[in-house]
């Protein structure tokens, strides 16, 4: 990959750090040092994307075409960091940059062939109000970036949010999304073979529950992509 004159400045200026280990970072790697990024603990569910663990998720809930993540995701692991930083730590860059990993090896395996655009998982304003930006939202500016799909950032609506899931049970998970997302512009998308973006999928509740309400568009097909894939 080539750097740019500004690339290098701006490293010099104000030095990157992995997302993991914390180590300085070249001017030519994203998000992740060499190391860590060797150790990342890979799905390879682009590989496979029709038939996996978490495209077996969605089967029967929504018009599901493929689906992959980048990793498996751990919540007391070294790569937790990552997703905790993007989400809490206002660290919007890193959402776009470890986007831009996971694309790149998904280009390789024609993952994004077919796709017509991307959508970001939506947040309720007061969220993205109180963290400032929608970590999804950044996920799919990296992932237009290599692939130069567009974004239909206005398409589906979150219009609440009734607590956190990270606790919850796989049926609490999905009675508290029951409502939560709106289709707002189902013209734009008719027809189309849309990507939805999220960063994390445990259950797939919140992802179903969105799927769903962008499949009352007439003859969409949807995918699905994750950073990480919660272990069961």
């Amino acid at each position: 990959m080539r750097t740019s004159f500004w690339t290098k400045l701006l490293d010099v200026i104000s030095p990157r750090s992995c997302g993991v280990c914390g180590r300085r970072l070249s001017a030519n790697e994203r998000a992740l040092c060499g190391v860590c990024h060797l150790h990342l603990p890979l799905t390879h569910y682009e590989q496979k994307p029709f038939d996996n663990p978490l495209a077996r998720l969605f089967w029967g809930q929504f018009p599901i075409e493929r689906a992959a993540a980048l990793f498996f995701y751990e919540p007391q692991a070294p790569v937790s960091r990552l997703i905790y930083d993007m989400k809490y730590h206002h660290m919007p860059e890193l959402a776009r940059d470890m986007s831009i990993v996971a694309a790149r090896h998904f280009t390789a395996a024609g993952f994004f062939n077919g796709i017509d655009a991307l959508v970001p998982m939506p947040i309720t304003w007061r969220r993205q109000w109180h963290r400032g930006y929608n970590q999804s939202y950044e996920m799919a500016q990296g992932i237009s970036e290599v692939t130069g799909l567009p974004i239909y950032n206005d398409v589906v609506k979150r219009v609440s949010f009734k607590q956190s899931q990270t606790r919850q049970h796989a049926w609490e998970r999905l009675r508290n999304v029951d409502d939560a997302f709106r289709l707002v512009r189902p013209e734009k998308i008719g027809g189309k073979h849309l990507l939805l973006i999220d960063d994390i999928v445990t259950t797939g509740a919140t992802v179903t529950a969105c799927a769903r309400e962008l499949a009352k568009a007439p003859d969409v097909s949807i995918s699905i992509i994750s950073l990480g894939l919660t272990k069961t």
